[in-house]
């Protein structure tokens, strides 16, 4: 039998506040990444598919923030993907696949730092569930 878990508080927000931060930053990246490839100097389909991708991001993490289904496959799950996230960044600067500005470069940066500070919020949260719970 399945015993439902009450997450700590610092688990809870910071899905809520990974579901709603990337939710909004897909939505900006899809309906905004004409204006932003200018800005930033990232290419506009890569911007668009980065949105496209964070929207079910976002609606999966916030699904799984309910307490009644949350657990430890799917918190690591979310660490997973936030990890794979800051490296896929991380990459796009270090390999040269695009010509970012220096906005572009602090903005790639700054999005990855935030998520990484989510996987470690996400992962310190962990410890209110107990090895039983999921």
């Amino acid at each position: 039998m399945h015993r439902q878990q009450q997450p700590s508080p610092l688990l809870h927000r910071s899905m809520i506040a990974d579901a709603t931060i990337s939710g909004a930053t897909g939505l900006m990246l899809m309906a905004g990444a004409g204006m932003l490839t200018t800005l930033l100097g990232v290419p506009e389909s890569l911007m668009r598919y980065a949105g496209l991708i964070l929207l079910p991001f976002a609606a999966m993490v916030f699904y799984w923030s309910n307490p009644a289904r949350l657990s430890r496959p799917r918190v690591w799950t979310i660490i997973a993907l936030n990890i794979a996230w800051v490296v896929a960044s991380v990459l796009l600067l270090a390999a040269g696949w695009t010509e970012p500005t220096a906005l572009g470069v602090a903005f790639v940066l700054f999005q990855a730092v935030v998520v990484a500070v989510f996987a470690e919020l996400q992962y310190a949260g962990l410890k209110s569930l107990n090895a039983t719970g999921g």
